[in-house]
């Protein structure tokens, strides 16, 4: 082999080796420009996931914020209304208590006054009154009479018996069609519902115009 020849060839393969290393540092770079932008494309995309969950939970704190802020009011009308109640349903106790021991009226008179307004409203000429055998020992021989003479009926019958009621008393005509129940306990159930509106409103617990008042 001639020296011309040798050095040809030595020259080829360098050129060849030189390509294959320009290659290879090609295949390299490219590789590294495509796994930065990869690696770019995920930092990208982590932080638009970073962003999305940020302001998912920034929704969902708001939400139930507005949740528990609406639930306040509820909650502070809820327990007002409970102590209202608690209030108004010790005064009833209070009053019940207070009829039971006849406190701070005329008992009689009261009676008298309540049986004669029910016999004016109701029809007939024959009434049975009902009453306790100690209420009407207690208000003596006279408190009929003054019933008639306060209601203008005449034709009263007198029913007693121990322990007949509660106080007051019962008005029924002879036939037992017309019933009227003016014994302390129902008439403070029947008036209840009225009673407690005022109270309410007298006391501000409520607000609203005052109810009308039942005639009996």
């Amino acid at each position: 082999m001639s020296s011309a020849q040798s050095n040809a060839e030595s020259v080829l393969q360098e050129e060849i080796l030189a390509d294959a290393r320009r290659q290879a540092k090609e295949a390299v770079d490219r590789a590294r420009k495509e796994a930065e932008a990869v690696l770019q494309k995920a930092r990208i995309e982590a932080e638009n996931d970073r962003r999305v969950q940020a302001h998912a939970a920034e929704a969902e704190a708001k939400r139930r914020r507005e949740l528990a802020l609406a639930t306040i009011p509820v909650t502070v009308g809820r327990r007002r209304a409970e102590c209202i109640e608690a209030a108004l349903n010790q005064v009833r106790d209070e009053a019940g208590r207070g009829l039971a021991a006849r406190d701070g009226f005329d008992y009689r008179q009261a009676v008298i006054r309540l049986t004669a307004k029910a016999l004016a409203q109701m029809d007939g000429n024959r009434f049975v009154l009902e009453v306790s055998d100690a209420d009407n020992q207690a208000f003596g021989q006279g408190w009929v009479q003054e019933v008639s003479q306060q209601s203008g009926r005449s034709g009263l019958e007198l029913s007693t018996a121990p322990a007949k009621n509660q106080g007051g008393v019962i008005v029924r005509d002879a036939e037992g069609r017309q019933v009227w129940d003016n014994t302390l306990p129902a008439r403070l159930e029947r008036l209840w519902p009225a009673l407690r509106r005022e109270l309410a409103v007298a006391t501000r617990l409520v607000s609203g115009a005052e109810p009308q008042k039942e005639s009996q």
